[in-house]
């Protein structure tokens, strides 16, 4: 981990090195104009979709054209990042997210903050990322527990034509919840509002013209966060007034405009957004998996920023040719592409029915998608029933002909296939745990092969198979390598007595039997 933490440094070096000195005025006395484009939750998203819109060259076509703009109002760009460029789509998750942060690196983004998917595998491959990327990885509030010290990049200050922006990374606390415990067995996830204080008063002698916390950690109205950690407006409401211009927010997947006293509904049929603003801080986020891009146009003047305007523009395809930039990326990224569609494209069976796994439906009640996924590990695994969190289970199938791309889509994290033998009374002990989850978190249990009546928080007439649950009899569950190491929260298993890790992966699982049970 020290190397670790050493390596984030020295990449960053160039641009820790502005940290000192003095902020330097503007000689422009009707001030200077800053716009500050973002993006968050790209999940893998770098392909253009079938319309020919959306995808990393489309980003980069939009961007190079307000770049033109605002250079002939002499104002300034800055381009940022809230979390999670990891885990979304097969191309992306075949080939590490190399795509993904080679196609940033060119785009030219200036910083991005640490999401919880950037832990989704081992930390030598975020090392490699950070090459592939080039701009620094930030992050605040994570902390290497053998050393006492900051794991990566706190903060770094941007000098951009006359203004010095600094920039701090914050990461959801979260994360030691939903990620993988053994990838994150040595990092701390300390909380947010302290280690911005602190870092705010490291970047004193910078002194920044412009102050802005980039967070990864979800954004929701009025600080009503349920079961989540605190979001960006708790963030807001805790820190000093005025000690930090604007958040630029991740995590939630949330279009972040307003109407009146509540979230607006019809935001995308407008020319422009309002953004949420607390304690005179104002609060950003841009949705998610690359269809937006935000922007946030800024006058700074005799040291007050005002916002002029705020939109979040459709990623859409240019007219006419693509510039000679767009067209190297766009060449890139194809050639990338053709690496894995041979892979992904194949026809594994077919489906008569809508596997169902989206977000707001698997999170929220059981669905056929999270019983087919139990059924293929209960066969895998001769277990009696199995378990599933619904975060794991990414997308819904459609009646047709499945791929390999389309297993991926809804297991895209490669979690192996394990099992546990419990005695009745350690089931009912586990089941008082997880399926009491909040629904509409990733923790919110899919379960098959067993049911239950819920009385006053506890779990009473457990049948398993049709059967009244035995408290003394042995039985076998299966269960995801996430789940069994204690992520969404879920009673650890992997050091129980009974624990089999089988190595086979998820996905690979779920292929296998839509294959075998063709039609299904």
């Amino acid at each position: 981990m020290a190397f670790l933490r050493y390596l984030f440094v020295i990449l960053a070096l160039p641009f820790l090195i502005s940290v000192s000195g003095c902020s330097r005025q503007s000689g422009n006395e009707n001030g200077e104009l800053l716009t500050i484009l973002h993006t968050n939750d790209h999940h893998g998203a770098w392909w253009q979709n079938k319309s020919g819109n959306e995808g990393l060259a489309n980003r980069y076509a939009m961007i190079e054209r307000i770049r033109q703009e605002v250079a002939a109002q002499n104002g300034t760009v800055v381009l940022l990042d809230a979390g999670d460029v990891n885990t979304g789509t097969p191309e992306s998750d075949l080939l590490l997210a190399e795509p993904d942060f080679k196609g940033m690196a060119q785009i030219g983004y200036d910083a991005m903050t640490l999401g919880n998917h950037e832990f989704d595998h081992p930390l030598t491959l975020l090392q490699q990322q950070q090459v592939w990327a080039g701009f620094p990885f930030l992050s605040a509030n994570i902390y290497n527990t053998t050393t006492g010290q900051r794991a990566f990049t706190p903060y770094t200050v941007l000098q951009k034509n006359q203004l010095k922006i600094g920039v701090l990374g914050l990461t959801t606390v979260d994360t030691k919840v939903v990620g993988s415990k053994q990838i994150l067995a040595n990092l701390d996830f300390r909380p947010p509002v302290s280690e911005t204080r602190k870092v705010l008063a490291e970047m004193r002698n910078a002194k920044p013209d412009v102050v802005i916390a980039l967070s990864h950690l979800g954004y929701y109205y009025n600080g009503h966060h349920g079961s989540n950690a605190p979001g960006d407006v708790t963030l807001a409401r805790q820190l000093p007034p005025g000690s930090v211009d604007l958040i630029i927010g991740g995590h939630s997947h949330t279009a972040v405009c307003l109407d009146g006293d509540k979230l607006d509904a019809d935001w995308h049929k407008k020319a422009s957004c309002q953004p949420d603003r607390q304690n005179g801080i104002w609060i950003f986020q841009a949705l998610d998996s690359g269809h937006y891009l935000g922007r946030a146009d800024f006058r700074l003047k005799a040291g007050k920023l005002t916002l002029l305007r705020y939109q979040l523009l459709p990623v859409v395809a240019p007219e006419g040719e693509k510039t000679a930039n767009v067209q190297a990326l766009y060449t890139l990224l194809e050639s990338m592409k053709k690496q894995v569609d041979g892979q992904l494209t194949a026809p594994l069976g077919k489906v008569s029915h809508k596997l169902e796994g989206d977000r707001d439906q698997v999170r929220n009640r059981q669905t056929n998608m999270g019983r087919l996924i139990i059924q293929a590990q209960m066969e895998k695994t001769g277990a009696d029933f199995g378990i599933i969190s619904s975060g794991s289970i990414r997308s819904s199938i459609v009646a047709g002909p499945v791929s390999w791309r389309d297993v991926l889509k809804v297991q895209p994290f490669g979690n192996t296939l394990t099992s546990v033998e419990l005695t009745g009374q350690e089931i009912i002990d586990y089941l008082n745990v997880v399926v009491f989850k909040t629904p509409g978190s990733g923790a919110y249990a899919q379960l098959h092969g067993i049911s239950w009546k819920p009385v006053k928080g506890h779990v009473t007439d457990v049948v398993i198979n049709g059967k009244p649950l035995e408290r003394d009899k042995r039985y076998r569950m299966s269960l995801p390598s996430y789940n069994a190491n204690g992520g969404d929260g879920y009673p650890e298993m992997s050091k129980h007595r009974g624990y089999v890790n089988t190595g086979y992966v998820d996905a690979e699982v779920l292929k296998s039997y839509i294959a075998r049970q063709f039609p299904l």
